[in-house]
């Protein structure tokens, strides 16, 4: 009796246990230029493995932050090269970061009355320019070269708006609590987005290419999901979503 009673509870301890693991899900670390794609990709990855995912978005300076404090994140999806690759020689990943994607940067506005343009910067009407912090966002660092390539950034310094990521300087377009800001491609080509406001691309010869890496983190929890996740996204399905949130991809 009392054997069966023993076996009774190391059923319902492996059960409860499997149970467990499969509810775990994959911690992907996400910058916020790809709040938006990032959950179409994750959709698809996880119809197509029945992997879920679990999304931290954020600016990729802070990530890489929390990943240095020893998060436990699974992948880093970050907005540049430079994050990934300092996170590879602390020996963080798994290996060296690799380019999934090149975003691009626009100047957005969502008042009426505003046709976004740079000469517009300088006018008396714009009080406020927002941007991600170019301290830890990468996208913010490409608006400060545009400001400084076309010798504006000392005329209007003082308007400037400082979110902690892509996704922050969002929320004050969309409030106007920044007349324009500069933010991500991939946001505006969103279904959310889309229509909203009037935008211009900005010529990529005014910024660094803003190469956006993927690494594995050493920590992972969950290396064969990872894997799964980081090859689905250079995968062709994971490059045309890509594409459709307005980066340019590699083509092999």
């Amino acid at each position: 009796m009392k054997r069966a009673i023993v076996l009774f509870f190391i059923n319902i301890i492996m059960m409860t246990s499997c149970h467990q693991e499969k509810s775990e899900k994959l911690n992907i670390a996400v910058a916020a230029n790809m709040q938006f794609a990032i959950k179409e990709l994750a959709k698809k990855f996880t119809d197509q493995t029945t992997i879920e995912c679990d999304l931290i978005i954020s600016s990729s300076g802070k990530l890489t932050a929390q990943i240095i404090e020893g998060a436990p994140f699974d992948v880093f999806v970050s907005a540049d090269m430079k994050y990934p690759m300092a996170l590879y020689n602390n020996a963080l990943t798994e290996s060296q970061p690799r380019i999934y994607a090149y975003g691009k940067l626009v100047l957005w506005s969502m008042v009426e009355s505003i046709s976004s343009s740079i000469n517009l910067l300088e006018k008396k009407e714009i009080n406020h320019i927002a941007l991600a912090n170019p301290k830890t966002a990468p996208y913010g660092s490409a608006t400060i070269e545009v400001l400084k390539h076309f010798d504006i950034y000392d005329e209007i310094k003082n308007k400037l708006v400082f979110g902690e990521s892509v996704a922050q300087v969002n929320q004050f377009v969309i409030s106007r609590a920044a007349e324009i800001g500069f933010t991500a491609k991939s946001v505006l080509l969103s279904s959310e987005l889309k229509d909203k406001g009037n935008w211009i691309d900005l010529d990529a010869t005014t910024y660094s290419p803003i190469e956006q890496g993927v690494v594995i983190l050493k920590n992972t929890t969950h290396p064969k999901e990872a894997k799964q996740f980081y090859d689905f996204l250079f995968s062709k399905e994971g490059k045309e979503i890509l594409k459709d949130f307005g980066y340019d991809v590699n083509k092999n």
